[in-house]
């Protein structure tokens, strides 16, 4: 790889980039880049044609990554790329990738689709969980309302292992992403605890199928109680009352996948 360059200083404009992308929300967005660390998930990545822009590599591992690309590699020395690295030196390749659009009139939907609607999540460490979940289990969109936290966030991209970049993903408001449902015919479920929530083994999933669910602490907000065609519940045993995001939404996805 005779594009290679090493670096030994922080002070480096390179270094100086990568990391205020790295802890940045505006400067991701103002760039159109984010980071991926981890050679599995920049694989996925670039499966799914998202495009690198610059790779660092640790020394003395640059020989083990045989990626397909042109794009410039900077070798840096271990401190260095420890003092970067968001998952404590445990991985060996971090790159600044060029973010996607994901604009809600771009999600392409048919009649057997299932897709997964959350309403306002803000922990990245969650909304990497769902997506993680919602490709295992097959789902073919996500759809995030009232979008709070940046979707390239590191936490979201290192959580999901890849499931960011393995579906399609779109953001708008809950009013558009609604409308957008009901004029897709999609059957709208949506998990609440409310007094018309029925046990949610209890009903069918006509596809298209859309699962709505809101956040941990406030739950989904009146338009899309007022909107659903039906409401779900999972059960749970005192004192539990609630179920973690993610968890309530793996079980309902899959019990619907295989419904």
């Amino acid at each position: 790889m005779d594009f290679t360059i090493k670096i030994t200083s922080s002070q480096n404009p390179a270094i100086k980039r990568l990391k205020l992308l790295l802890v940045k929300s505006r400067e991701r967005k103002r760039q159109g880049c984010f980071v991926i660390e981890g050679e599995r998930e920049l694989l996925r990545a670039m499966e799914k044609g998202y495009q690198l822009e610059s790779i660092f590599v640790k020394e003395k591992y640059l020989k083990d990554f045989q990626l397909k690309t042109k794009t410039p590699f900077f070798e840096l020395n271990e401190s260095l790329f420890n003092s970067i690295s968001i998952r404590s030196g445990s991985e060996k390749i971090i790159a600044i990738v060029k973010s996607k659009s994901h604009d809600l009139d771009q999600l392409k939907l048919n009649k057997n689709s299932l897709v997964l609607v959350v309403e306002a999540p803000e922990k990245p460490g969650n909304i990497g969980a769902l997506l993680r979940t919602a490709s295992a289990a097959g789902m073919d969109a996500v759809i995030i309302s009232n979008p709070r936290t940046d979707l390239y966030h590191p936490t979201v991209v290192r959580n999901s292992l890849g499931g960011v970049f393995a579906l399609p993903i779109a953001l708008d408001s809950s009013e558009n992403v609604i409308n957008y449902l009901k004029e897709n015919s999609l059957n709208i479920i949506a998990a609440a605890l409310s007094e018309k929530a029925q046990d949610y083994k209890k009903i069918s999933y006509t596809r298209p199928t859309a699962l709505v669910f809101g956040t941990e602490d406030m739950g989904l907000s009146s338009i899309w109680l007022e909107q659903a065609d039906v409401i779900v519940k999972i059960p749970v045993k005192p004192p539990i009352d609630s179920l973690n995001l993610s968890v309530s939404a793996g079980i309902l996805m899959y019990h619907v996948i295989e419904d």
